[in-house]
């Protein structure tokens, strides 16, 4: 009872902060909606980047990966603060000079009106299919697994999914489509703190159960007894083989941080260029540190009951729900509740945005008021949201884990995007048609790897390996490996023929229109002048992990 309490109290502090900060907004507006009034300082942004990221599907994700393979997955948080840095440097300067609204916005100037239409479906494509019923999903696994709801209910497994998903889902709808940015971005905040303390609890009150009551006795012990679990060096059949951190790994994370609009929504709504990067500088170094949060408790409950759990994505749950006291279980229950509707309300803001910006005046309505461009983003939304709720219970059955799940499913327009935003800003002749043939082609060809080339290639050298008598679990698992290329490195693989296929393009029917990139007054697009600084000490920082380990 007392869980339950404390769980709802801080929820409802959270709402009110919200409600009260968001008051003065006019909501009505493009800038106060979608942007939060162009408003937001330095701290504000980084709490709400963090957020955004560091949802249910990133922590209970990771910490299976984790429990079930090691440190080795810090990759994907470390290497992501070093794509955070050169977003700060390089892309917001280029972004924020222009004063835009939406990446699709900069795509549009570039090249031309149905470019920026069909990435902006791309981008609806993917949050609606894939990363908002992932939300929905890892949000339900955490709080069914901690709260035990299918025993305390009386209810099956299947129908706790069903109940929480739709709860977490249409809680989020009233912040994200009633609230606007502002009210996603101050909520994030104050659950960004609270998650990094009682992220930072689970570990500490882990370890203290591995040293009986020691924190240093229970590091070393872990340390000790669990070695192979402590190599950053992925092997061929890692999820994460080393050489990939050198190809699809850097892709996928400048995707996600120098060209996703979820994320960098946050940064366009800072009142000057200088506190953009400030808070993506500062998000950067506490992204390094993320993996204490999102890595070292699944290498914990490895050793506390690593032979007990056949599902490693229960792993974090299950050990949140067994180091914690009642009253820290409420809270954390809170702030991780948070977490979801802030990744899960981002989203479907950042839907609204896309929709109602980018695509509803263009096709659906030419003379439309900004007031009618965003009530329809707002009603678009709502729909994503319901059709996301109707998907995510059914992403427990995905057979390699809920984070492969979303790396692979995300690869599909990762590539295409990077290519064309990375075309777009260095090169000046690449015509529209080079964009939307990689945008279209190039989700094409990542389908066919993944769905077709890649199983059939595997499935032929698992056949053949079984023709010859091989039954060794380790030689099956290197065959298998070995047969087709790791999805990362398809990534790579496809991310520079989509840039060799623009600039061929752009060689034979340059554009005739040279792009002159246009600068905006809207707010003070002066740079930081220590962002420079910042970065290198981050980017340092990175590296020396890889070093001591």
């Amino acid at each position: 009872m007392l869980s339950i309490i404390t769980f709802i109290g801080f929820t409802l502090l959270v709402a009110g902060v919200a409600w009260y900060a968001t008051k003065g907004t006019d909501e009505s507006s493009a800038d106060g909606f979608y942007l939060g009034g162009r408003s937001l300082g330095a701290v504000t942004i980084a709490g709400s980047l963090l957020l955004t990221n560091l949802s249910a599907e990133q922590i209970v994700g990771l910490n299976g990966q984790a429990f079930s393979e090691g440190i080795l997955v810090m990759a994907w948080e470390t290497l992501a603060a070093i794509s955070m840095v050169i977003t700060a440097v390089w892309l917001l300067p280029k972004y924020m000079n222009k004063g835009i609204t939406t990446i699709p916005e900069f795509i549009q100037e570039r090249f031309d009106e149905n470019t920026k239409a069909i990435l902006s479906v791309l981008f609806l494509i993917a949050f609606g299919i894939v990363l908002l019923p992932t939300i929905l999903y890892a949000g339900s696994k955490a709080f069914i697994t901690m709260f035990e709801l299918p025993e305390l209910l009386g209810i099956s497994e299947t129908t706790s999914y069903w109940i929480c998903v739709w709860s977490i889902g249409s809680i989020g709808i009233v912040y994200a489509i009633f609230g606007g940015l502002k009210a996603v971005a101050v909520s994030d905040l104050i659950n960004a703190i609270g998650l990094l303390i009682g992220g930072l609890l689970i570990p500490i009150f882990g370890l203290a159960l591995v040293g009986d009551g020691s924190l240093v006795d229970g590091l070393s012990t872990l340390w000790t007894e669990n070695q192979d679990k402590f190599d950053v060096i992925g092997d061929t059949t890692s999820s994460i083989p080393f050489g990939t951190v050198f190809t699809g790994m850097m892709i996928a994370q400048m995707y996600y941080w120098g060209t996703n609009q979820a994320i960098l929504q946050r940064v366009f709504g800072a009142k000057s260029l200088a506190e953009g990067q400030k808070g993506m500088m500062l998000a950067a170094f506490v992204k390094f540190l993320i993996p204490v949060i999102v890595v070292l408790p699944g290498i914990i409950a490895w050793h506390l009951f690593g032979s007990e759990l056949n599902d490693a994505d229960a792993a974090y749950p299950e050990l949140v729900r067994r180091v914690l006291p009642a009253s820290l279980l409420g809270f954390f229950a809170a702030v991780l509740f948070g977490a979801v509707l802030s990744s899960f309300n981002s989203l479907l803001n950042s839907s609204a945005t896309l929709f109602g910006f980018d695509l509803y005046k263009k096709f659906f309505n030419h003379g439309a008021s900004e007031h009618k461009a965003v009530k329809a983003g707002k009603f678009f939304g709502f729909g994503l949201a319901l059709v996301s709720m109707s998907i995510a219970p059914f992403i427990r059955y995905a057979p390699d884990g809920l984070f492969s799940y979303i790396q692979q499913a995300l690869g599909s327009l990762s590539v295409p995007i990077l290519a064309v935003v990375a075309i777009g800003i260095l090169t000046k002749k690449v015509p529209a048609i080079g964009a939307k043939i990689v945008l279209i082609g190039g989700v094409l060809m990542y389908l066919v790897s993944l769905l077709y080339l890649g199983p059939k290639m595997i499935g032929s050298a698992l056949a053949e390996a079984e023709a010859n008598g091989i039954t060794d679990a380790g030689q099956l698992a290197i065959i298998e490996a070995e047969a087709y290329p790791h999805f990362l490195h398809i990534m790579g693989i496809l991310f520079v023929i989509n840039v060799v296929i623009m600039l061929i393009i752009g060689a034979i029917k340059p554009k005739t229109e040279i792009y002159v990139p246009q600068t905006t007054e809207v707010i003070d697009t002066t740079p930081w002048k220590y962002a420079w600084i910042a970065g290198a000490l981050v980017t340092a920082l990175v590296l020396s992990t890889y070093i001591i380990f």
